[in-house]
């Protein structure tokens, strides 16, 4: 059924025609500006409390985070929370070109492979693309080097996120996506999947029972990586040294 034909039934079912032309305009101004509804004061905060808040609200919803100071500490850090956790060694990760440019040869015994996620992994390893404080949420749009299994099939998922990519609201991470998902043919256009995530799946519809591992992953992993100086927390001397990372900002000098 074509795109007029599914409108057309709209329209019957409505009682009504085609929309008047200032409706018309309205909507297409309201689709081309991006109108801000009420954004919560509890987000606004300078970035170093900004990030915190995003971890508070991760470990809330019964995640958990670690944060590492570069990419370099990545393979440490996970080994030993799979170690931590009595998990395989062995799991997926997204292709993603900032995931496969980390030292992984540092940590042998991970035997990484990258592939989308199968019913069999108990463990997958995924590419953030923003976290959100305002609910300490994960932004996971899909694409061919961020595959969507990645964030359901396992039971223990990891996300590798930096923390440059986190914003205060929803609204802040939407801009973000609007604006790097351009392409010259159509002038723009969204991934065919977004997933918000925070915090491990579960659910209490059975007896208000509280279930981890409802209808996907039972553990919720973040390795954050400390690569915005600003966000640093309060009383850090240093800042850990830039590093540069495939599609992000290169590091100072390059």
């Amino acid at each position: 059924m074509t795109k007029e034909a599914i409108l057309g039934a709209i329209r019957r079912g409505l009682k009504r025609g085609p929309l008047p032309a200032d409706q018309q305009a309205m909507l297409g101004g309201r689709l081309a500006t991006h109108p801000r509804h009420l954004i919560p004061s509890r987000s606004r905060l300078p970035r170093p409390d900004q990030v915190a808040l995003f971890i508070r609200n991760v470990e809330k919803e019964f995640g958990t985070v670690e944060r590492v100071p570069n990419a370099e500490a990545v393979p440490a850090a996970i080994a030993d929370y799979l170690a931590a956790q009595n998990l395989p060694s062995r799991f997926p990760m997204a292709p993603h070109p900032e995931l496969t440019a980390i030292p992984w040869s540092e940590r042998p015994l991970l035997e990484i492979e990258q592939r989308r996620a199968e019913a069999t992994d108990q463990v997958s390893l995924q590419h953030g693309y923003a976290g959100i404080a305002e609910t300490g949420t994960l932004m996971l749009p899909s694409a061919p080097e961020r595959p969507t299994t990645l964030n359901l099939l396992a039971e223990t998922e990891m996300v590798v996120l930096r923390a440059s990519r986190i914003v205060g609201a929803y609204e802040e991470a939407w801009d973000r996506l609007r604006a790097e998902s351009r392409d010259e043919r159509s002038g723009g256009f969204m991934p065919r999947n977004i997933m918000f995530v925070t915090g491990p799946s579960r659910s209490a519809d059975i007896e208000q029972t509280l279930e981890l591992g409802a209808h996907g992953p039972r553990r919720l992993h973040i390795i954050l990586i400390d690569d915005d100086p600003a966000a640093l927390p309060m009383g850090e001397a240093t800042a850990p040294p830039p590093v540069a990372v495939p599609g992000g900002p290169a590091a100072p000098g390059d």
